[in-house]
């Protein structure tokens, strides 16, 4: 891929999308199943399926099911526990979904000095512990409601998917003409995030040189 003269002169920013894009698939499900067991979480999902039905059939916005998935399953943990449940999965389950080429062009934007940036709807209490290992420059993520210290369940401001992920990204940089941006995502949540992008990247990524 070739860079125009007057976009190589301007910072770069590589933007990249989490679940399907750096992982092989969602980070969520595995998230929850490590925290209740393999046997009480098929359980918990079998009860709780009318409602991914009516997200299926789009009676239920994904912001809504997402919600009351979250609240079925970590609603009363404190905050510490969820804390240490969140670090524990960044350092044992995050390497193992990993697609290898995803965290390679990670790494050449990072040894070309690019500002890195992961946004994602996944949630900030594992992407926060794994992203910084990795050296990832901003995250931006999913974050839960806290109530006298306890998890309600609840998304604090909005799930950060769709429309959501552009915002962020202006509170952050109010001119994105402003920078060079490469982007890398894989589902139709980020088709905004893709088409505001100098260099955008669908299930694939910028073939590099080691």
């Amino acid at each position: 891929m070739n860079i125009s003269s007057d976009q190589s002169e301007l910072p770069t920013l590589a933007v990249f999308d989490f679940d399907g894009t750096l992982t092989r698939q969602d980070s969520l499900f595995p998230f929850l199943r490590m925290i209740v067991g393999q046997r009480q979480f098929w359980w918990k999902m079998l009860s709780f399926s009318p409602v991914l039905m009516g997200y299926a059939l789009k009676l239920i916005p994904n912001w809504q099911a997402k919600e009351k998935l979250l609240t079925y399953f970590l609603a009363g943990l404190t905050k510490e526990e969820l804390q240490q449940l969140g670090q524990h999965f960044a350092s044992i389950y995050i390497p193992k979904l990993l697609r290898p080429e995803a965290v390679k062009c990670f790494q050449w934007h990072q040894k070309q000095g690019h500002k890195t940036i992961l946004i994602s709807a996944s949630l900030e209490v594992y992407l926060l512990p794994w992203a910084k290992e990795m050296g990832f420059d901003l995250i931006l993520g999913t974050q839960l409601e806290v109530y006298n210290d306890v998890i309600t369940g609840r998304i604090l401001g909005k799930n950060c998917y769709g429309t959501e992920k552009i915002k962020r990204l202006q509170e952050l940089f109010e001119n994105l003409s402003d920078y060079c941006v490469y982007a890398y995502g894989d589902h139709r949540s980020d088709k905004e995030l893709l088409k505001i992008a100098n260099y955008s990247f669908y299930r694939t990524f910028l073939a590099t040189i080691d």
